[in-house]
């Protein structure tokens, strides 16, 4: 048997629901002043309980990509396992080896994702640091040392490759460890393949806020336009772009 309080709770989303209901002029002529409280609060579905992670630890509905000791929740894009070196809590970009792929399949996510960029500077623009987090194996957030090195702004750290530059440039010093919050929703395709929904991404870089559920136009190009193929859920993607980047602490939540 319901508690008369249970009871309460119902009515009132009840209520506040027939109320959000009835049109503007029809609840313009009532004195909200006289409503009780309860009519605007809603207690279901409640919330499930998160617990944060200590420090840099994942939060608790969190999947560990990487934490400190292999790769096996990775594969190499060219089939069989991933070839990037394993040392020291972290994993590292093995040039010419290939790039790596979950091996799970995801689609509205938020990523956590670590990286340093080679602490001895060679070359510039482009050639500093290049790596990419690729959502679906096709749409990019650049890696690059962008610290006091010049590139075309959309193709800079923290740019969704091609299309968007971001807000600002959080670049830390080369060999410095870096952090990526990205939120990412994927896109929606009907049953015929037609777009219906594109894909938006959010992107914090050190803590500071560079891409602001911004619009992804299409599958990253290096020359060209960008345009969408209809696909389902895809692996998250590291580019291996011939530089020696480095990663770790990676965790994801599936939205």
């Amino acid at each position: 048997m319901l508690s008369c309080r249970v009871v309460r709770r119902h009515l009132a989303t009840a209520f506040l629901l027939l109320i959000l209901a009835i049109p503007c002029t029809a609840t313009a002529q009532t004195t909200q002043a006289d409503w009780p409280p309860e009519l605007t609060e809603i207690w279901e579905p409640e919330p499930a309980v998160v617990t944060p992670g200590a420090g840099n630890a994942p939060p608790s509905d969190a999947i560990v990509l990487f934490g400190s000791e292999d790769l096996s929740a990775w594969e190499s894009a060219r089939g069989g396992p991933a070839p990037w070196r394993v040392a020291d809590g972290a994993f590292t970009v093995v040039p010419a080896s290939g790039g790596i792929r979950t091996v799970q399949k995801f689609e509205n996510v938020q990523l956590h994702i670590e990286f340093r960029t080679v602490s001895e500077i060679r070359g510039e623009g482009q050639g500093r640091s290049n790596s990419g987090v690729f959502f679906h194996e096709q749409y990019e957030v650049q890696v690059l040392d962008s610290y006091q090195n010049r590139t075309y702004s959309n193709g800079q750290a923290g740019s969704v490759y091609k299309q968007h530059a971001p807000l600002v440039n959080a670049s830390k010093p080369p060999g410095s460890w870096q952090t990526y919050d990205i939120f990412f929703e994927a896109p929606a395709f009907s049953p015929d393949g037609r777009l219906i929904k594109p894909a938006f991404v959010t992107v914090v870089h050190n803590g500071v806020l560079i891409q602001n559920h911004v619009e992804v136009r299409g599958r990253t190009e290096y020359i060209g336009l960008p345009a969408y193929e209809a696909h389902g859920p895809g692996a998250i993607a590291l580019q291996d772009h011939g530089n020696p980047v480095s990663f770790r602490n990676i965790w994801i939540r599936e939205l």
